[in-house]
């Protein structure tokens, strides 16, 4: 019997608790996947972003960002580890080097990050025409997936080569999609110009998943945009007076349906996307639930009562300032990053990210859950099929 079937025979507390100690440690984990790849946005960055502009260039290239886990700044927009780290450690694999860095001693044989902070879905141009300023990054999805087949012939070295290792291979492809609307929406573009983007976004995203399955890939783990009307930077930047343009948590209501909005087109195109390729399992990641969840229950999950404001930044009700970031001089840094769920206002902490994680491994915030799709070592593995009609997934 595989280690794998030791685990599915457990009893659903034991298996949680188990868990729930995997992901705080990096020595003992779950048989599932033996290589990770990742793209998207800062959300996801393990460092590419830092090594194309250079640590001095950057404010993720000073503490206090990376405090947490890594005792120094690594060019994760956090104080420690993101949803991808996590994944990573829970199935016994090393954390995802940054392409950027060069493949190292070790090579990417295990997995590699392509996401790039500041990345886009849709490439620049199509911002530049219309006047939007793209900052950081001319790294969009597009080039990321790009970078991957330029790494494809160091990884396997014939079809069946690729095939096997990528039929043992988890993709993560995002979050991705979020500074598509970022740039124009602090750039005081109007709501109706951005919902006019999202059509793009769903087309570069459907693009990049079907390239990857064509190159190989057989599980891929798409998410959902986050509730931006919860981020302490939208907090602070469209800070209102009225009373009616907020949710009881404290959320800006119009900027959360906006959000939804992208979540619902996402799970459209994807539905479309298993259909068209019934051999490969395309995984829908809530983000948005996962982190209401959050903010509408800090305090059973471990966090402040009050959810909303970020753990370091330049002050103000929400401690964000766009002038006066998290890592520059003069910013703030809160004394327990482990009980704020916002990290630097755009960003979350390494505690929100853990729970996220877990939301992904073991459910309710992927269906299937990730763990539920691990390869099964030297059997015929029928993954599940999870297609829902676009008319339910509109509502």
């Amino acid at each position: 019997m595989n280690p794998s079937t030791h685990i599915s025979l457990l009893p659903p507390l034991l298996l949680l608790l188990l868990l729930l100690s995997l992901l705080s440690t990096s020595h003992a984990a779950i048989t599932c996947y033996t290589s990770i790849f990742s793209f998207g946005d800062s959300l996801a960055d393990t460092g590419n972003l830092l090594h194309d502009v250079g640590k001095n260039n950057i404010h993720v290239g000073r503490l206090p960002y990376g405090e947490t886990y890594f005792r120094r700044p690594t060019g994760r927009f956090s104080d420690g580890r993101l949803v991808v780290d996590f994944l990573a450690q829970a199935m016994g694999l090393p954390l995802l080097p940054p392409y950027l860095a060069g493949p190292g001693r070790k090579g990417f044989r295990r997995g590699a990050n392509f996401a790039v902070a500041g990345a886009t879905a849709i490439e620049n141009g199509f911002f530049t025409e219309k006047g939007i300023q793209v900052l950081w990054s001319n790294n969009s999805l597009g080039s990321q997936i790009e970078w991957f087949r330029q790494l494809l012939p160091s990884l396997c070295s014939s079809d069946s080569d690729c095939n096997d290792m990528f039929r043992n291979s988890l993709f993560l492809v995002g979050e991705i999609g979020g500074n598509d609307y970022n740039y124009p929406f602090l750039q005081a573009r109007s709501l109706d110009e951005i919902v006019s983007y999202v059509p793009r976004v769903m087309d570069a995203i459907s693009s990049a998943i079907t390239a990857l399955i064509e190159l190989g890939a057989r599980t891929l783990v798409v998410p959902g945009n986050f509730p931006i009307g919860c981020n302490s930077a939208y907090l602070t930047v469209f800070r209102s007076n009225r009373s009616e343009d907020y949710d009881a948590i404290g959320c800006i209501k119009w900027l959360n349906k906006f959000s939804r909005f992208h979540n619902n087109r996402l799970r459209v195109v994807l539905n479309r996307v298993r259909l068209r390729n019934p051999h490969a399992t395309v995984i829908y990641a809530d983000y948005y639930s996962a982190a209401m969840s959050l903010f509408s229950s800090p305090e059973p999950s471990g966090f402040r009562i009050s959810p909303l404001p970020a753990c370091c930044g330049g002050g103000g009700p929400y401690n964000y300032n766009s002038s006066l970031q998290c890592g520059n001089s003069g910013s703030n840094i809160c004394a327990d990053p482990s009980i704020y769920i916002t990290w630097d206002g755009m960003h979350m902490t390494e505690a929100a990210y853990r729970k996220i994680a877990i939301g992904l491994l073991k459910g309710p915030n992927a269906v299937p859950a990730i763990l539920n799709t691990c390869p099964q070592t030297n059997q015929e593995f029928s993954r599940p099929q999870y297609v829902l009609s676009d008319d339910v997934l509109d509502g």
